[in-house]
């Protein structure tokens, strides 16, 4: 399993304290320092069964620069999004844990780290 984290994210901390205090076996990925390519996140999306725009933190100073609020949000602009995530990570919601299963999920609650443990 594997956990993409911002240090700096209080949802993320408790992720990783969750697992630990769960033992269970995980990396950890600070996906701002070491990037996602755009096909690690078409990757995620399908394990997530996600859109990028689902996972596109849109409140961010560089979402609003990016003007993504006024994307479409459909087939046609899915590449656009993928690259947006690919070129501004900080986009990216978080923490982000792939299960051994091969699905993924978005670890925001503690359900949602408890979830991923038991797949």
């Amino acid at each position: 399993m594997e956990i993409w984290i911002n240090p700096a994210c209080s949802k993320c901390r408790s992720a990783v304290q969750l697992l630990d205090a769960e033992g269970a076996d995980y990396t950890v990925r600070r996906y701002l320092e070491d990037v996602p390519s755009e096909d690690e996140i078409r990757q995620v999306l399908d394990r997530l069964g996600l859109e990028p725009w689902d996972i596109t933190r849109t409140q961010e100073a560089e979402a609003k620069e990016l003007g993504v609020k006024d994307w479409a949000r459909d087939a046609s602009a899915r590449d656009q999004w993928v690259k947006a995530l690919a070129e501004h990570p900080k986009l990216i919601q978080r923490p982000i844990i792939t299960a051994d299963d091969g699905t993924a999920v978005v670890g925001r609650t503690d359900e949602a780290v408890r979830d991923a443990l038991s797949r």
